[in-house]
């Protein structure tokens, strides 16, 4: 029996050796390869009720420009995304008036070179910057007030608040805006809204301030004027000679 067991040990050990050598061999698991780069367009997408704000994104070329930046920025960048309601309830032919410059303005205006957490825009130093401060000498700045529940943004001519994230993490933000963020710099002063022209009466006179009607003189009006005019300088001029001839 004894002479067994010594038999056996030599094989058990070489058994177990083997064994630790092969688990040692197995490959290790891959690590996670690093994320793909961010996408402005598909976290939108996702959201699924942004189509205009997409569709302008895209045909004012911003969207690439915002996934160039902020997978090469260490600031970082923050969106305000309109929903489709809130570009719906603009005041009709509102983005069809704008050149393509004031597009590209427009949309440029959502979006900050800076991340900002929920938290960072509570205390934030008003106004932000946005990718289109600077643009013709105009500060195009947003501005944040509120309290932990609710943050609102200013334009300085629309105020609205800011709903969820739709991304949150660094170094791209995403938040929901209900309204479409129109600067002051384009809007205020109704500066993109065309000037009615003077109202016309049904007698073709020109209404003035006051609502009043006033013709306009007619030719003939103004040619028996004139000579009413003529008819009574020859008379008094006759006159005066025949006074001249009796003193």
């Amino acid at each position: 029996m004894a002479t067994t067991r010594l038999t056996l040990a030599p094989l058990l050990l070489i058994a177990a050796v083997l064994l630790a050598t092969k688990a040692t061999a197995q490959p290790a698991a891959p690590a996670p390869g690093p994320a793909g780069p961010i996408n402005l367009t598909a976290i939108l997408e996702k959201g699924g009720q942004f189509t205009t704000f997409i569709h302008l994104l895209n045909i004012t070329q911003v969207g690439s420009q915002v996934n160039i930046q902020v997978n090469s920025s260490s600031e970082g960048m923050t969106v305000f995304a309109p929903t489709d309601n809130a570009f719906q309830n603009l005041k009709p032919g509102t983005l069809n008036q704008l050149t393509p410059d004031e597009q590209v303005k427009l949309i440029l205006y959502h979006v900050s070179p800076k991340f900002y957490s929920m938290d960072d825009l509570l205390s934030v130093s008003n106004p932000v910057r946005t990718q289109a401060s600077g643009r013709d000498n105009g500060v195009y700045g947003l501005n944040f007030t509120g309290q932990t529940n609710q943050i609102n943004v200013s334009t300085g001519y629309v105020e609205t608040r800011v709903s969820n994230a739709l991304r949150q993490q660094r170094p791209l933000a995403v938040y929901v805006v209900d309204m479409v963020l129109l600067p002051g710099e384009m809007f205020g002063e109704h500066k993109l809204s065309p000037i009615a022209p003077a109202p016309k009466s049904k007698s073709g006179g020109v209404s003035d301030d006051s609502g009043s009607t006033k013709k306009a003189a007619s030719p003939a009006d103004k040619s028996g004027s004139g000579e009413r005019k003529v008819g009574l300088g020859f008379g008094l001029g006759l006159v005066a000679l025949c006074l001249k001839f009796l003193f």
